[in-house]
């Protein structure tokens, strides 16, 4: 069975969802017989990254919200964050471009290290407020991990994988999804959203005991959409 997730590495509910699906897959029965796909999803792909800015006070110029209003709508993802055992750090994360992070994403999956390459990028900019469009913070990461080092520079510094990124935003647009995370599970079921741990369960026991061809909707969870909304 084959499961695709589209998501962006700047929204917080697609590191939330990947907790809860995680979970859910650890102890499902026929986990071993799954492959997972990571598919690339920009919110934004016009975002000029921004060193001198925190997440917040993007966040409040972009919605035109009130700060303390922006900030009790980090904490309450922050806390959210926490009861899947994440550590956010929303108020250090830098506002980026996500395209480059996505870019070294393909490079990872051809070296079969999607999952570990996803997870690094999610705990640079969420927790650890890297600058996840900077060459070198990625050239580190993925160095750290086992890529060639120069390999990965001269990737990021080309245009390489640039039209797979797109291909991805594509498919999702063909598939009608709009925000993210958003799971596809064998091409039957999609999930929309950081959903409980329990909804990811019942959606792979029923896609794996039931072949459709129709791909099924569950009830939206928590996303973040492309005109910048998240709830």
């Amino acid at each position: 069975m084959h499961i695709k997730i589209w998501s962006d590495i700047r929204c917080p509910f697609c590191y939330i969802g990947k907790k809860h699906f995680e979970a859910a897959l650890s102890q499902f029965p026929n986990k071993d017989e799954i492959t997972v796909e990571w598919k690339s999803f920009e919110l934004d792909p016009n975002l000029k990254t921004a060193t001198d800015k925190n997440a917040i006070d993007h966040f409040v110029e972009s919605k035109g919200i009130d700060p303390e209003r922006a900030k009790h709508m980090f904490n309450n993802v922050t806390a959210m964050a926490s009861q899947a055992g994440l550590d956010f750090n929303l108020e250090a994360s830098i506002p980026a471009n996500t395209l480059k992070a996505h870019r070294l994403l393909h490079l990872a999956k051809q070296e079969d290290l999607s999952d570990q390459t996803k997870e690094a990028l999610l705990k640079a900019h969420l927790s650890e407020g890297k600058n996840i469009d900077d060459v070198n913070v990625l050239t580190s990461i993925a160095s750290g991990l086992g890529m060639d080092a120069e390999k990965v520079k001269a990737m990021l510094e080309s245009d390489d994988f640039t039209y797979e990124v797109k291909q991805d935003q594509m498919e999702a647009r063909n598939l009608g999804i709009n925000s993210v995370p958003f799971f596809v599970i064998d091409d039957q079921y999609g999930i929309s959203g950081a959903q409980p741990v329990e909804v990811f369960t019942e959606s792979l026991e029923k896609a794996w005991k039931n072949k459709k061809s129709k791909l099924e909707m569950v009830s939206e969870g928590h996303s973040c959409d492309v005109d910048g909304n998240c709830n």
